[in-house]
């Protein structure tokens, strides 16, 4: 099945709809979203195969999804730690990190050294709004994301790429290719840039809304809240 890319500009009106006409609360979207990145973690790197999971969030909604995923892996059985250095005053992301912290699941300020002790990446850091430079103090960890050997699950954009363009094409970021792609909703044009295994995520688009904005929803399997597709398989919206 060919699959639609949604551009910057129809990814945030589709998630505006989501909360309008679609009645959903954004926390009901992060939820949704970070299981589904949850569970595509368990699916490609299950916890045989080493349970510490560092997840890097940044100061927005990626970072909720990330913040959200940490949850449920540590619930996987999982040991996962949590690099959040730009804690939102936004009373949700106040009450996810409070979830985390009941759950003893550790807080770094360190990403760098974080990483020496880690068996995969979760990258939660920037989503499809991102546009320009990265700012402190996220330099460090483009940088380590770039040179590092771990596998790396990114959260519907690998962090410091442009939505439309991909990633940069010189300096932070040009080198940076995860391992894992979770597009949330549907992807964006960014895919086609991208080399690694492909995720739909973000089970929760109506047959009405999917139609509205042209593109279809993934065959779901089951429980499962993703999709795998393969790297060749999308086309623009």
């Amino acid at each position: 099945m060919a699959l639609k890319t949604l551009s910057a500009k129809a990814a945030a009106a589709l998630d505006q709809e989501l909360m309008s006409t679609g009645a959903f609360s954004i926390d009901q979207l992060m939820e949704l979203a970070g299981l589904a990145v949850s569970q595509v973690v368990y699916h490609v790197h299950p916890p045989s195969r080493g349970g510490r999971i560092l997840v890097a969030c940044g100061p927005g909604n990626n970072g909720g999804d990330g913040l959200v995923a940490a949850r449920h892996l540590r619930h996987y059985g999982y040991q996962p730690s949590v690099y959040y250095p730009k804690r939102s005053k936004n009373e949700l992301y106040q009450r996810l990190a409070k979830q985390l912290e009941d759950l003893q699941i550790a807080f770094v300020d360190d990403f760098t050294s974080a990483m020496k002790s880690a068996d995969h990446v979760v990258d939660a850091v920037f989503g499809f709004s991102f546009s320009g430079e990265v700012r402190e103090p996220f330099p460090a960890v483009i940088k380590a994301l770039e040179e590092t050997e771990l596998p790396i699950t990114s959260v519907d954009a690998p962090s410091s790429w442009d939505i439309e363009t991909g990633p940069p094409q010189f300096g932070l970021g040009s080198k940076f290719n995860p391992t894992y792609l979770v597009s949330l909703t549907a992807p964006k044009p960014l895919v086609r840039h991208f080399k690694g295994r492909h995720f739909i995520g973000g089970r929760f688009v109506s047959p009405a809304i999917a139609k509205k904005y042209d593109f279809e929803v993934p065959n779901y399997q089951g429980v499962d809240q993703f999709v795998e597709v393969g790297a060749d398989s999308t086309r623009k919206l």
